[in-house]
């Protein structure tokens, strides 16, 4: 039986501990909080701090920075970036090679589309087909 943790050395030369999640292998780090019902798929990394949902589904390639909180029912697509301290609402859906920038707030159940760009500190709302509404 292969080991269930990856080290991993920082810019810093710190090394963090990753665990494999049960659901899908990617990686979470040693701090980070994610429901047993959530997938996290190979190549997807959850940072120290973060707290995933239940049902969440983060796509390989994903990265999810320190202490950022994902909702339950949250999709966050290929490729896709959430910054450190971000919060994204239950039911959203985070499109491919989308960056989410450093405590920046996601609407519960808004679709930010592909390769699409949300600011730090900045708060967004959709409706149902992604066109962002007044926040």
């Amino acid at each position: 039986m292969g080991k269930n943790y990856v080290d991993i050395e920082n810019d810093r030369g710190e090394t963090l501990r990753y665990r494999k999640h049960v659901n899908g292998r990617g990686l979470i780090a040693h701090g980070a909080k994610v429901d047993a019902t959530a997938l996290v798929e190979a190549g997807a990394y959850v940072e120290p701090g973060c707290e995933v949902g239940a049902g969440v589904r983060i796509r390989r390639g994903a990265w999810i920075e320190p202490d950022a909180v994902i909702g339950p029912n949250v999709e966050i697509a290929e490729l896709a970036h959430v910054g450190s301290g971000a919060a994204i609402g239950a039911g959203a859906k985070i499109g491919i090679r989308t960056s989410v920038g450093a405590h920046a707030q996601v609407v519960t159940g808004s679709l930010i589309g592909d390769g699409e760009i949300v600011g730090d500190g900045e708060r967004v709302a959709t409706d149902r087909r992604g066109l962002r509404l007044a926040a």
